[in-house]
């Protein structure tokens, strides 16, 4: 049956990818998008607790780490003398792979003993995840009975519930455990259910080792806890999205390549945009998930082309799934799907600024035939039709219409809201493509491999494409349009795609400064962030998933590229919204929220079928971090630049556990914006106080 999307605003999600839990606050799960899932699968759709004579009455629930959650609730006219409850459910959730734990603990603080039945209610439906975020709705699966517990399984995916003490009663057909529980004053019971869920085949991406994370523990210490509490957060989210890949070895030790997946629910697997841009932020934590992520999509980049994919030699890919995903009759993505325009820029990107941070010159070099492959995909792209731009159409009829990061089928239209007609030129992706020709021409020259005069030729004639065909004019002055449609004419909406510009290169300096004024106008800075279409255009939508919501990764980027072209205080009245709004979202910030301006509330609103958490989402706590202190890393030349922009504005401050060239750098900047470093040594220190 179709439904609707679930929504997830309020959902408790404990996660250690590739498995996840959703529920509300009151800790049971019962239907909607509610469940244990484990690999692309729902494990467990219902798991939820009632008590025999009693009201069971939640109290609290929440997060106790990324992987954990803790719910209480009150058994209510059981044992009682007065008004006060005094039988409790505690409820403790810890997730890993491919296991959920539950312990249930009742207690009696009352006066006289008690009688009660617990019982748990289980069932499944084992659907997979694009059914369950199309709000299909598909019947239970009969369990059977084994020891101690319950069984399902359904093409190579297995199940299993286990009790421990044993249930006094299991009903199998019912799905219900149940508990006979005598308590005398003072006294507790705890039962713990184990879930355990898996692929005969094996999981497409498993779990890394524990504690092998590739990246350093900063600790931020400032005078707005806010921020110390955002990256914290994110950091101990961003450590359970990480997935290892099979193809790169011995999963059980350190030699497993890592990347970050892209969030939870909808899409706790490979996506390389998500995945590339997620390490690029982190790289002032070390180069190692860099190097994992490259590697990782390396071995996937394409060699044929292939229509039913959209794969094509030196592409890299989009996404990558167990089975087909048929989320409607005009939209199919095959598991192994290469429909994205910018991952493949990008991943030059990522390579030369990784090598910049540090990564091992040997690393580097091996994965250059990766980076000369995808510069030639870039040409070929730009050549397809003579103008020469990277664009993209959905050549299958049932892929993705847009191809950009803003991919939804209506985010992509002119300001009177008319939907621009393929193929599309996204403004954004010359830009990635300007500054991959000019990063890849770099590295070509430093490792002594031809080319890189003619991608620095090739970078400037597309910078001199973009000045001609993209800039346009309103009342507000000159802008750059965020596509050009079919026929090459301009598609004239204002977007926060004028962040993705700035700091790559393809603009000059009055350029920059025009788009550093725009992005500060009220009609994109809603004052908790950027919002990815202008309040102003036609078709804006505060609740729309890229035509009016605010995406943080979005703004962190427009942050970092407002420092990087010299517009800090741009960045910090940007930075001040999306801290503000981390707050309002307990510091897991999510994939996007509302677009509402912070004039109308406080706090912002949610886009209820967020992902929360989000790689790029949590990433974007240290990509502001290191646009606030100015940090710029030139390994090959042997520099590290410490320049504080606006981190004054929450100095004192001091991080400690950065990284650059494998060696570790602390910053301290004081109240008044003057810093100080200790950095690797063997690396000139620049400090900029200008």
């Amino acid at each position: 049956m179709h439904g609707l999307q679930p929504f997830l605003h309020d959902a408790v999600v404990t996660l250690y990818a590739p498995s996840f839990v959703i529920s509300p606050t009151n800790g049971q799960l019962t239907g909607g998008a509610d469940g244990f899932y484990h690999g692309d699968n729902r494990a467990l759709s219902q798991l939820a607790v009632t008590a025999s004579n009693a009201v069971l009455a939640p109290v609290s629930g929440g997060l106790q780490g990324a992987d954990r959650a803790d719910f209480r609730a009150v058994l209510r006219g059981l044992g009682e003398m007065t008004e006060d409850p005094v039988v409790a459910l505690h409820r403790r959730r810890t997730v890993t792979s491919g296991r959920l734990e539950e312990t249930f603990e009742v207690s009696n603080a009352g006066a006289r003993p008690v009688r009660l039945r617990l019982t748990v209610q289980a069932a499944t439906d084992l659907a997979p995840m694009e059914k369950v975020k199309a709000g299909h709705l598909l019947e239970h699966i009969p369990p059977q009975a084994v020891a101690d517990g319950l069984l399902w399984s359904r093409d190579r995916f297995a199940v299993r519930l286990h009790s421990t003490p044993a249930p006094d009663t299991l009903d199998a057909a019912a799905g219900q455990l149940s508990y006979d529980i005598e308590l005398a004053p003072g006294q507790s019971h705890t039962m713990l259910l184990t879930c355990t869920a898996m692929h005969t085949d094996g999981d497409q991406f498993p779990a890394p080792p524990a504690g092998q994370v590739p990246w350093s523990a900063p600790v931020l210490r400032s005078a707005d806890r806010r921020f110390d509490r955002w990256l914290q957060q994110s950091l101990a989210d961003l450590d359970r999205l990480r997935l290892a890949d099979p193809l790169s070895g011995d999963n059980a030790t350190a030699r497993a390549d890592q990347f970050l997946a892209a969030g939870a629910p909808w899409y706790l697997t490979l996506f390389g945009r998500d995945a590339i841009w997620a390490a690029r932020m982190l790289l002032p934590l070390g180069t190692d998930l860099a190097a994992g992520t490259l590697r990782t999509l390396a071995r996937r980049q394409g060699a044929v082309t292939d229509p039913t994919t959209e794969e094509q030699p030196g592409k890299i890919l989009h996404e990558v799934r167990r089975t087909t995903q048929q989320f409607s009759d005009t939209l199919v993505l095959p598991p192994l799907y290469y429909g994205t325009v910018d991952a493949t820029p990008l991943w030059i990107t990522l390579l030369h600024d990784a090598w910049r941070w540090g990564l091992a010159p040997e690393d580097v070099e091996q994965l250059l035939p990766h980076a000369e492959s995808a510069l030639a995909w870039m040409r070929a792209q730009a050549d397809a039709d003579g103008d020469g731009f990277l664009k993209y159409v959905d050549q299958t009829g049932r892929g993705l219409a847009n191809q950009g990061w803003k991919d939804h089928d209506d985010s992509i239209r002119h300001r009177d809201g008319r939907l621009a007609e393929p193929p599309i030129a996204l403004c954004e992706v010359q830009a990635y493509a300007y500054e991959a020709a000019v990063g890849g021409a770099a590295l070509l020259r430093a490792f002594d491999r031809p080319g890189a005069d003619v991608w620095e030729e090739w970078a400037e004639q597309l910078a001199d494409r973009f000045r001609e065909r993209f800039w346009v004019q309103d009342a507000h002055g000159p802008y750059p349009a965020v596509a050009l449609d079919r026929d090459g004419r301009p598609v004239d909406s204002v977007t926060s795609g004028f962040g993705h510009l700035l700091g790559t290169g393809l603009l000059n300096h009055e350029e920059s400064a025009l788009l550093a004024a725009r992005l500060t106008d009220p009609d994109l800075d809603s004052g908790h962030g950027l919002r990815t279409l202008s309040s102003a255009s036609g078709g804006f939508n505060p609740y729309g998933y890229h035509t009016g919501s605010i995406w943080p990764h979005d703004t962190a980027i427009a942050v970092h590229g407002l420092v990087r072209a010299g517009f800090p205080q741009a960045a910090a009245s940007l930075a001040s919204g999306l801290l503000d709004a981390s707050a309002h979202f307990d510091a897991r910030l999510p994939e996007l929220f509302a677009g509402h301006s912070a004039e109308a509330g406080a706090r912002p609103a949610p886009y209820p079928a967020s992902c929360r958490p989000q790689a790029w989402a949590a990433a974007s706590s240290v990509l502001v971090l290191q646009a606030a202190l100015g940090l710029d890393a030139d390994v090959p030349g042997g520099t590290v630049t410490v320049a504080p922009t606006f981190a004054h504005e929450y100095g004192p401050l001091t991080v400690t556990g950065l990284r650059v060239a494998a060696g570790p750098l602390e910053v301290t900047v004081a109240a008044d914006g003057a810093a100080s470093t200790v950095a690797p040594e063997g690396m000139t220190l620049v400090i900029d106080q200008s």
